[in-house]
């Protein structure tokens, strides 16, 4: 259980789509980390369902939503990517929540949703590629976004979002939920906002994917 901040966050005003936030991280320590997991590891979807279940999961902190009322503490997965540890707990100004790494396979997608449970409404989203490809696609709020390796992304996930990925190279990203702190939430409004990309035909895939994921 976790508890609820008084009010539920405005993450259209406070994020907008996806906004790249101004911090640093050990992208080759990162990526040594989650290369050096057994592969074991990997294979399941850790308990997440529906449009999510298109990728591999592991669960660094907390359980899937699916799971059911668990307690958000470490997992023993943290202890095996120890500089991910450190930066979740203290490279970013609030306490940790549901922490994740999700790889997506080429060819895979993420179809659109939105994150409706109190949890998202209370909680900021952020995204850290690890590994990735050039042809992935975030999208939000039908804008497109490139979230490149060891980037660091706020993701209004209260709002309509998916993935496409064109490209031929995994795209493994750390997903971590925070409390909302004032420290940052001016890191986020100090980010960078305007960064999506022009995708001519993306109304018209997002459409299509919509149709199929509903057709399941």
């Amino acid at each position: 259980m976790f508890a609820v901040p008084t009010r539920a966050l405005d993450k259209d005003t406070l994020i907008g789509a996806c906004t790249r936030l101004k911090v640093r991280v050990d992208l080759p320590g990162l990526q040594r980390d989650v290369a050096a997991l057994p592969v074991e590891y990997w294979g399941g979807r850790g308990g997440r369902v529906g449009v999510h279940s298109a990728a591999e999961a592991i669960f660094l902190r907390g359980y899937a939503p699916a799971d059911g009322e668990k307690p958000i503490e470490d997992r023993e997965a943290l202890g095996r990517v120890p500089r991910i540890g450190a930066w979740i707990h203290e490279c970013i100004p609030a306490p940790p929540m549901r922490c994740l790494l999700a790889r997506l396979n080429p060819g895979a997608t993420i179809a659109p949703h939105v994150d409706r449970a109190d949890y998202f409404s209370h909680t900021v989203r952020i995204h850290v590629p690890i590994f990735t490809d050039p042809a992935v696609l975030m999208i939000c709020r039908g804008r497109a976004f490139h979230m490149r390796e060891g980037e660091v992304w706020a993701l209004n996930n209260s709002n309509q979002h998916a993935v496409l990925h064109d490209g031929t190279h995994a795209r493994t990203h750390l997903i971590c939920d925070f409390l909302p702190t004032p420290e940052l939430e001016r890191l986020i409004l100090s980010g960078e906002r305007t960064l999506d990309v022009d995708v001519p035909d993306l109304a018209v895939r997002l459409d299509r994917l919509a149709v199929q994921s509903a057709a399941r």
